[in-house]
């Protein structure tokens, strides 16, 4: 399994699996890479901090103390993080609300100005369009929900 760091063009980090580099080559030339967060396809590949082991003790490379204490960093923010918890809950915002697309920013504020129907919205939204929405006094979540996912019927 090979692991890779990538960066979108709304600066969201996040890791893909591949079985092989042939593998991830294949789904970038296809187009089928996009961010878990704000689904842009726009992805850079990030230059990631490495452990090599030749398999002679004290034969190894160590990533900088700053790289140990990142990666450190990162897994502690997962450790709570139940995969199948995860997904019952998207499973739940997408049975239950309506997606209203790249509209989102838009229709959240007519329910906020009481200028449409209250009603539970999913959408898109770039980082700025979110702060402005937050700034307005409407709260709203960004949870990242692949593509594939919120376009499932149920």
């Amino acid at each position: 399994m090979i692991v890779f760091d990538f960066g979108c063009e709304n600066n969201h980090r996040f890791e893909g699996w591949y079985s092989s580099t042939e593998d991830y080559e294949r789904q970038q030339k296809g187009q089928l890479l996009s961010c878990p967060i704000c689904s842009s396809v726009k992805i850079k590949r990030l230059i990631t901090p490495i452990r090599l082991n030749s398999g002679k003790a004290g034969d190894q490379f160590e990533p900088s103390v700053n790289a140990q204490s990142l990666n450190q960093k990162k897994h502690s923010e997962l450790v709570n993080f139940d995969p199948d918890h995860i997904m019952k809950m998207i499973t739940q915002i997408i049975e239950n609300t309506e997606d209203v697309g790249i509209a989102f920013p838009e229709e959240a504020r007519k329910i906020y100005y009481k200028e449409a129907p209250e009603r539970h919205i999913r959408g898109v939204a770039s980082a700025e369009e979110v702060s402005a929405l937050k700034d307005e006094g409407i709260e709203v979540v960004a949870f990242p929900i692949s593509p594939h996912l919120a376009n499932k019927s149920h």
